[in-house]
């Protein structure tokens, strides 16, 4: 259980490369784009929102609010909604992303993903009322959604670090050979 505990050994990780950060948006944004039906399409967790609070909350200088609305356009064009409102979410998600990454990051995964909670509860809000406002209801349903995102982040955090960790042992390894 040492991922489930940030506090109780402080580590240094690798940098992270630009590319890493782009390939796993644009992951994201393809897993957003999977064709889901059903009970699936209720209980989809939105990746792209789960990728971009993880890259905001450590790598707040290189991931912001203004990646955050490019990809939310892109993500727009991509599932043919209405034009700014996933822009429109994401950019609040990363606002506050980047606010709280210093408070988020003094708790563990169990603490933050309560915390963690909260940010995707207003970021589907944001997806409430804006269809609320375009077509005059609101799908309720939709907002479960929310809870997938949520159960979701500690194994994104998890398997983001042990990524980042394997590059750092490897490289170590590399050194020490002759």
């Amino acid at each position: 259980m040492p991922y489930f505990s940030m506090q109780a050994k402080p580590e240094i990780q690798r940098p992270v490369s630009n590319i890493f950060i782009v390939s796993s948006v644009l992951v994201a944004l393809f897993l957003n784009g999977l064709p889901w039906a059903g009970v699936g399409l209720i209980l989809r967790p939105d990746f792209v929102a789960l990728v971009l609070l993880y890259w905001c909350m450590h790598k707040p200088l290189r991931v912001g609010i203004g990646l955050s609305w490019a990809v939310g356009i892109l993500a727009d064009v991509s599932d043919a909604t209405l034009f700014g409102q996933h822009a429109l979410a994401y950019t609040l998600l990363a606002f506050g992303g980047v606010v709280l990454h210093r408070r988020l990051q003094m708790f563990d995964l169990r603490q933050q993903t309560i915390q963690v909670f909260g940010i995707f509860a207003l970021t589907y809000a944001v997806y409430a009322v804006v269809n609320w406002q375009a077509n005059g209801y609101v799908v309720w349903p939709y907002l479960l959604g929310c809870v997938t995102s949520t159960l979701l982040w500690m194994p994104l955090s998890i398997m983001f670090r042990a990524m980042r960790q394997n590059k750092m042992r490897q490289n170590r390894m590399d050194r020490n050979r002759p």
